[in-house]
């Protein structure tokens, strides 16, 4: 329904430049960028503080899979790392100050979940409506929700059952004992490689549910020295240097995972000479190897992950799970495991999750709707029928090797440039030619054939049902900077006159 037959509250004659949905990298940086450039602007996030993923993951181990200095925004360094690979809390901490030193608090609203949003066509702007009725106005609308947001549980029949405690890893309850428990991990991905050694040393026994093996590299995480850090303090050049160096060694690996998969089967021989060093029993490692090519899946870092596999109360079951019981669960082999706690380590709903609430376009289209097919975006970041609106991380605009901070930063930067556009042309909207968009999403599909993504043999959380890779870039990241460097009007029409 468009809002010619929807009722709406009045629109205020002054309203705002943005409004930033979630309070994550994306939504802080922007709103950086937009306070520095002078615009109105407003974050709703639906939690009681900020943070996105890295408040919500906080479970045992939790840390970043991205060298520090690099997971940070370029703008706002933090000389005060204290490790290679940065825990939860020190990100959660830094995430936090940005808020602060920012001055970004007076316009960050928290406990403000958003319920809907619509395009007022007439009057060119989005309506956002909340969940406790509070409607806001603004001629743009940013989508900072991310993909790691939602938690996928899995999809086992009798959960509901379960008299033990269950929980996902993203929603971790610290007041659920471990100790002298029979613990059952579900999954063996990134969350899972970092919880189980964390909690082993505790467990009563610990059980390990696998239905994939994962190529696992050593992590060769260590402590930043306080001299480190002192001279990042007094020379931020130093560190802006082994920024862009830690950068450029990253980025490299874009070359095999999308254009030489064959150079990832070379690189395979170095990470089971890996596993042989830190798993001597033959079977363990057999079960421990996968039969994919790496890469395929998204690689996993590591240095105590099969260590831990190894203690005496853990034990590997590469067996799926395919339902649970009043006492524990149930294996595709048929062999009941009693528990009393069981963790999801299972990921997050990413590909063709779509929005996390009603987003009506022109003409009433919704945005979910829309994505039924699977989702796509103009330069993963626009969507064509619906104006004015900034998908933040969107379609194809994930990476599997290197810092997401980076595409953040371009989009944000696009956004600014599009703001801009929109200002130098006094037009009230832009909306995305939909050949445009189609033609950008043939040419992504087109280089992801010969990914490794898609030609590694495996099924990963990248795909979607038919086989379409709707969540990575399939180049180097400054080539997604290049093409989001202007906002380009032949993409674009414009709508409407500024008022």
């Amino acid at each position: 329904m468009n809002d010619s037959t929807q009722p709406s509250a009045p629109v205020p004659a002054d309203i705002l430049d943005v409004l930033i949905v979630g309070s994550g990298f994306s939504g802080l940086c922007l709103a950086l960028q937009l306070k520095q450039a002078g615009r109105r602007w407003r974050v709703l996030e639906q939690a009681a503080s900020v943070g996105g993923t890295w408040r919500d993951n906080h479970y045992p181990g939790a840390a970043c899979d991205i060298p520090s200095n690099l997971y940070s925004l370029s703008f706002m360094p933090n000389p005060g790392w204290t490790r290679l690979f940065p825990p939860q809390a020190e990100i959660a901490a830094y995430m936090n100050r940005c808020a602060d030193e920012g001055g970004l608090r007076a316009d960050i609203r928290c406990n403000a979940r958003v319920v809907r949003a619509q395009w007022l066509d007439a009057r060119h702007c989005w309506q956002v409506t909340l969940a406790n009725g509070e409607v806001q106005h603004a001629r743009t609308l940013a989508l900072g929700t991310g993909g790691l947001s939602r938690p996928q549980m899995p999809q086992i029949g009798g959960l509901d059952q379960f008299k033990g405690a269950v929980f996902h890893s993203a929603r971790w309850q610290h007041d659920v004992p471990l100790a002298d428990r029979r613990v059952g991990v579900i999954g063996t991905g990134a969350s899972a490689i970092q919880i189980v050694p964390a909690i082993a040393p505790q467990c009563g026994t610990l059980t390990v549910f696998q239905r994939t093996p994962a190529w696992i590299i050593p992590r060769q995480d260590h402590a930043v020295p306080e001299a480190t850090r002192a001279r990042y303090r007094r020379h931020p050049a130093l560190q802006r240097l082994v920024r862009g160096l830690t950068y450029a060694r990253l980025e490299w690996r874009a070359y095999p995972f999308t254009r030489s998969p064959r150079l990832l089967e070379l690189a395979q021989r170095d990470v089971l000479r890996h596993l042989g060093k830190q798993v001597p029993d033959a079977d363990l490692r057999r079960r421990l190897t996968p039969g994919y090519t790496m890469g395929c899946k998204r690689v996993l870092l590591s240095d105590n992950f099969y260590p831990a596999l190894q203690r005496p109360n853990v034990q590997l079951v590469d067996q799926a799970v395919v339902r649970a019981t009043p006492h524990g669960v149930v294996t595709a082999d048929g062999r009941e495991h009693a528990m009393d706690v069981l963790i999801a380590a299972t990921g997050f709903q990413v590909a063709g999750a779509g929005a996390p609430f009603e987003v009506l376009g022109r003409d009433g289209r919704e945005l979910n709707a829309v994505w039924a097919g699977g989702p796509q975006a103009h330069l993963g970041t626009v969507v064509a029928g619906f104006p004015n609106l900034f998908v933040m991380t969107g379609p194809n605009t994930g990476l599997g090797h290197n810092s997401m901070v980076y595409i953040i930063e371009s989009q944000v930067r696009f956004v600014l440039k599009a703001l801009a556009a929109l200002d130098q042309r006094r037009a009230a909207a832009f909306d995305a030619r939909p050949e445009a968009q189609a033609r950008f999403n043939a040419d992504v599909q087109q280089r992801l054939q010969r990914t490794v993504w898609n030609t590694g043999g495996c099924r990963s959380w990248y795909l979607e049902a038919d086989g379409s890779n709707r969540v990575l870039w399939p180049d180097f990241t400054f080539r997604f900077r290049q093409r989001l460097a202007r906002f380009d009007w032949a993409e674009f029409q414009a709508l409407g006159a500024a008022p």
